[in-house]
């Protein structure tokens, strides 16, 4: 498995990385150990999740991820070999996640929190990489449209970043958190960040997990730059746009005991163009003589800006496929084609 340095740090990663956001809604504990277990013995040591997870987010379920991991750390006595990435929610109307039922703020006190609960079910001293899910600000995300979103004036109310890197940089001090990342982030955010930490003498953010994918290349735009100059590597989310890439959803299909089919939330990947694109992408995969996938993945794991692609599956069997797909080289006529599928069908799911 080839391996990335994380940032500026000393730390390196597989390229590859096990999304766990499915463990505890459609996959049993059983089935979360075994995917682990399997990416192990890969050569992927890189695991990410959040406090907020699984998903869909519910208050009967939220936790579970944390624990289904925390209790293989515990079964397997693992711990020192996984470099272990969680989330702290940003700003949100959920309310299940703190003691006192508020709504999640990027404030000290919540930070503090959402820390000690996460080392908890955990069953660990220490995170290696410890991200912001969201940004306090209300910004373009999850799926929102980058093109018509707008709003110069921000929320009076608004937690200054300075403040949320403070509190973290204390748990880094403790040692509780090695390092500090970003997701669903902009250019924007990530630079006033990484200011903050140069004024302060502050941890410095080693990361950002971003969407990235065939039909989301929007990270291209201005963050690679960033991504690339400033060191703060991408953590490719959703490399197969929650399956979309697969093919499997084509014609309206909702495979039984898909996301779609069982939660209907896949409307980020069902925008204009969509459909024709994921067609072209799945034709070309159909000419190489690999799975959609294969070629998905292998795409997002070739840019060089990207640290690792999280991989997200619900079956033993999908999970085998995305492994492989870092052996399946992107040649420069294979990128030149993708190029020119791109160029037709620009970003259709943003």
């Amino acid at each position: 498995m080839r391996r990335n340095r994380l940032g500026t740090t000393d730390l390196t990663v597989s390229a590859l990385c096990l999304g766990t956001m499915t463990f505890g809604e459609q996959n049993s504990e059983a089935d979360g150990h075994a995917q682990l277990d399997y990416a192990l013995d890969h050569g992927i040591d890189f695991v990410d999740t959040a406090e907020m997870y699984p998903i869909p987010p519910r208050p009967e379920t939220q936790g579970r991820t944390e624990e289904i991991i925390g209790s293989w750390f515990a079964a397997r006595g693992n711990r020192s070999r996984v470099v272990l990435a969680t989330k702290v929610n940003g700003r949100s109307a959920s309310t299940w996640l703190r003691d006192d039922r508020s709504p999640t703020r990027l404030i000290r006190a919540q930070v503090d929190e959402a820390v000690a609960k996460s080392l908890k079910r955990l069953r660990t001293d220490w995170i290696d990489l410890y991200q912001v899910h969201w940004p306090e600000r209300a910004v373009s995300h999850f799926g929102s449209n980058p093109v018509i979103w707008s709003n110069p004036t921000p929320d009076p109310d608004e937690v200054p970043i300075e403040e949320t890197l403070d509190a973290l940089a204390a748990h880094v001090k403790a040692g509780r958190i090695r390092h500090i990342g970003l997701s669903n982030e902009t250019s924007w955010g990530t630079m006033r960040w990484l200011r903050a930490a140069e004024i302060a003498e502050a941890p410095r953010v080693v990361s950002i997990q971003n969407a990235y994918s065939l039909i989301n290349r929007t990270f291209e735009i201005n963050l690679a730059e960033l991504s690339s100059r400033e060191s703060v590597g991408l953590l490719a989310y959703s490399p197969l746009a929650q399956g979309t890439l697969t093919g499997k959803y084509r014609g309206g299909a909702r495979p039984p005991g898909s996301r779609k089919a069982l939660f209907d939330r896949l409307q980020r990947y069902e925008k204009v163009n969509t459909a024709e694109a994921v067609e072209a992408y799945v034709a070309l995969a159909a000419e190489l003589g690999i799975d959609p996938a294969t070629l998905a993945i292998a795409f997002v794991a070739s840019r060089p800006f990207v640290t690792a692609t999280i991989l997200g599956a619900t079956t033993l069997d999908q999970l085998k496929v995305d492994v492989a797909a870092i052996d399946f080289t992107i040649t420069p006529e294979i990128a030149a084609r993708l190029d020119a599928i791109h160029l037709r069908y620009p970003n259709p799911a943003p």
